[in-house]
């Protein structure tokens, strides 16, 4: 399936290019997301007649998220969670009480923007996890799992 994308995506390509993804791909998240268009010829034109606006609102979402990316710069958060005295968490810790926490603490942050390769938190201690704001922005953020009731 050929796709013009709106946006750029990780890992796919930038504003304007023309992808080849799978079909379902593009069917399912894609094109409902709004972030890609069918390559037909009236898309196409379309796109070009409309490319600065494009442009425009790509720069305004990177400047938003780079706004954002300052307000998490040095950002700490402390959860407290169940643990034996050895330090082992019962349960985890995952993206969802991160976003929770920080957004308890005043800074928006969604679950979908919480990176955690190693997985979910599972001992106490400090742990240095990334926060993606968009396909460009990163921001690494301090997260101290403590012991508590």
């Amino acid at each position: 399936m050929e796709l013009i994308l709106l946006e750029k995506v990780k890992n796919l390509g930038g504003l304007g290019d023309k992808v080849r993804v799978r079909p379902g791909y593009g069917r399912n998240y894609l094109v409902p997301q709004g972030k890609a268009v069918p390559a037909t010829r009236a898309n196409i034109e379309e796109f070009e007649k409309k490319r600065a606006e494009y442009e425009a609102k790509a720069n305004a979402l990177l400047a938003d998220a780079q706004a954002r990316a300052a307000k998490f710069e040095n950002a700490e958060v402390t959860i407290t969670a169940n643990a034996s005295p050895e330090g082992k968490l019962f349960g985890s810790v995952g993206p969802r009480d991160i976003a929770e926490a920080f957004t308890a603490q005043g800074l928006e942050l969604e679950k979908s923007e919480v990176i955690m390769p190693e997985g979910s938190l599972r001992n106490v201690g400090d742990y240095e996890v990334e926060v993606s704001l968009h396909a460009d922005v990163r921001a690494p953020v301090k997260v101290h799992v403590v012991a508590g009731a």
